[in-house]
């Protein structure tokens, strides 16, 4: 039997499939729509901000799993016990000799600097992530690969410099950013929140520069343990060769602008006004939960974009974009009428979701169609670092308002023709989809739906799930969703299946977050604002699509189970200490954020 790989090839030529067969498209999204670890994402983001380059190879492996002889041995030697070894023998570690003091040792780089695979406990587990304890966690190459990570610290950087071109460069002395790019660390706020005693010695753009203070008294043990990992490196990894991408950061940025817009704004804002004033730990944990909300947002936008940009051929303007709404279980499942409604609400999202896997294959197939249109390649329109316009052209041709859609959308109809013909014997399904005109008369929707299944839902749906259940942190405490497995009988065939089912939750990590981030006031004002319990709630649901006491689309939910909710949230809130109202009145329930934030005299960067 021939792989179906095999016959599209034939059929679209190598170089055509080589583009479409895929389930990325970076003009929406600009990461690789599979899982990733979120808590490893802020290493790579300092490397990237502090060398304006894509993380290569460093000395880990070649350094604690030296013993090895391939690459694979190598992995396997790089265990915690191993460092604490190493560690153990150096002078920096005097007293640490026994093995009682070698286990405290190996426990102390197990929770504040290193993970071992698959989120393992165990001295002796092969080690894959780094945390972010200190800025020089960016000089350990793990993941080994910086491409395991998606693209997802680049897109994040892109966001936050905010450059115009098609890469992000080292930012000018004199450009005012909050986040200047291959500047050192002083004037970047997010790297300044992580490099405790670090002093630049040497040239900038040395990989060796970046030296400790031993004088420095600031730093906690676990930043030391991971300045001294740093150390025994002897200096940070070398760019990024050999890959397709190269060094460069790709300045593509997410077509869901005003998610991407506000999610910078977040970062700056909570990152400026917290870093010196939460305990270190907490605000790890509560900076991980912004860029998880963040994150979700510009998916779910992205998602609402493009089925309207399916119906219109627009994408829709930067005011008047929207997250997609869904329910919140404020109970974390205690309540199992309200954990029902938000795994119902998140099923709903879910099933969109399959269809957006076909979205992206259709923009795909009339992006390689546009790209070698000699009339359009005339035109020049900008892909970077924002993609509208060209998304926009994309939909004229998808609906025939543009004079090239004629020849374009003919070719896609002779290749689905040519295509149908080939698949008929081992792929009748697929085979079917692209003759039948009469329920789909576009064939750019009929071959994207074919293909997308030939490529099969492991590489195309369960993926992008993934991605999304990784920007969710689903699981984790301080990430916004939970999930669980049910089994369920089916109406059909009178069977029972297990599947999996998430909801969106409010971690007490999230709530923290969120009340700390909306009780800073607008513009450049400084200190804290008062911030109404209603006026909470009503912005986490037009900022994030994150609904409390409101109904999402198409769903039915009682009046008293949504004050349910409202009031559940209420009790969380104070029990956080994050509510002070004085008395049952709704007008005197008011969020006030644990710490003050922090003020400094200097006027806003826009």
């Amino acid at each position: 039997m021939t792989t179906s790989r095999t016959i599209v090839d034939e059929v679209l030529s190598r170089g055509m499939t080589r583009e479409i067969w895929t389930g990325n498209y970076d003009k929406v999204l600009p990461v690789t729509l599979q899982s990733f670890e979120l808590s490893a994402i802020l290493p790579a983001v300092f490397y990237m901000f502090r060398f304006g380059e894509r993380r290569g190879k460093g000395k880990f492996l070649e350094t604690f799993g030296s013993g090895g002889k391939s690459s694979r041995e190598r992995k396997k030697a790089a265990t915690i016990k191993r460092i604490a070894q190493d560690f153990a023998e150096s002078r920096e570690f005097a007293g640490f000799s026994g093995e009682a003091e070698k286990a405290i040792l190996s426990d102390m780089l197990l929770c504040f600097c290193l993970e071992n695979s698959r989120h393992a406990l165990g001295r002796e587990e092969q080690v894959q992530r780094v945390a972010p304890t200190h800025y020089m966690s960016s000089w350990v190459d793990l993941p080994e690969n910086v491409a395991h990570l998606r693209l997802v610290p680049e897109m994040i950087v892109a966001m936050l410099a905010n450059q115009e071109g098609e890469h992000v460069k080292q930012s000018a002395e004199t450009e005012r950013t909050w986040f200047p790019v291959g500047n050192g660390y002083e004037k970047n706020i997010l790297m300044r929140a992580f490099s405790q005693g670090i002093k630049l010695r040497g040239e900038l753009a040395s990989r060796t520069s970046d030296r400790f203070d031993e004088k420095n008294e600031s730093v906690g043990l676990d930043q030391l343990i991971m300045i001294r990992l740093a150390k025994k490196l002897k200096q940070a990894p070398d760019r990024l060769r050999g890959s397709r991408e190269g060094e460069k950061i790709s300045n593509q940025r997410p077509i869901s602008e005003r998610a991407a817009k506000e999610f910078s704004e977040d970062i700056r804002r909570f990152v400026r006004s917290y870093a010196n004033v939460i305990p270190r730990h907490a605000f790890v944990e509560l900076l991980e939960s912004c860029i998880s909300v963040g994150m979700t947002t510009i998916l779910t936008s992205a998602v609402n974009i493009l089925f309207d940009w399916t119906e219109n051929g627009k994408i829709a303007k930067t005011s008047e974009q929207k997250p997609a709404f869904l329910f919140v279980d404020c109970s974390n499942g205690v309540d199992r009428r309200l954990r029902s409604l938000a795994e119902q609400s998140m099923d709903d999202f879910m099933r969109r979701v399959e269809r957006f896997s076909v979205v992206l294959m259709g923009l795909r197939l009339l992006d390689f169609g546009a790209s070698y249109d000699r009339n359009i390649k005339k035109l020049r329109i900008p892909a970077k670092p924002h993609a509208a316009a060209w998304l926009n052209m994309l939909g004229d041709l998808l609906h025939k308002r543009r004079p090239e859609a004629q020849q374009v959308i003919y070719n896609l109809e002779q290749k689905a023709e040519e295509l149908a013909d080939h698949l008929e014997e081992d792929y009748a399904e697929a085979a079917h989809i692209l003759r039948n005109a009469e329920s789909e008369p576009n064939p750019v929707w009929r071959l994207a739906e074919s293909l997308t299944l030939l490529q099969s839902r492991k590489n195309t749906t369960d993926n992008l799930v993934t991605m999304i259940d990784s920007a969710l942190l689903a699981g984790r405490p301080n990430g916004l969703a939970a999930k669980r497995y049910v089994t369920r009988r089916t109406e059909e065939t009178g069977t029972r299946k297990r599947r999996e089912v998430r909801s969106l939750v409010f971690t007490d990590s999230v709530l923290d977050y969120l009340v700390h981030r909306h009780a800073l006031p607008s513009g450049g004002r400084s200190g804290r604002r008062t911030l109404p319990f209603g006026k909470f709630i009503r912005t986490v649901r037009d900022r994030y699509g994150l609904l409390v006491d409101v109904v999402p689309p198409g769903m039915t939910i009682s009046n008293d189970l949504l004050r349910a909710n409202r009031a559940i949230l209420e009790r969380r809130l104070r029990d956080l200490g994050l509510l002070v109202g004085v008395n049952d009145a709704e007008a005197m329930k008011r969020l006030s954020p644990r710490f003050e934030p922090y003020t400094e005299d200097s006027n806003e960067v826009d």
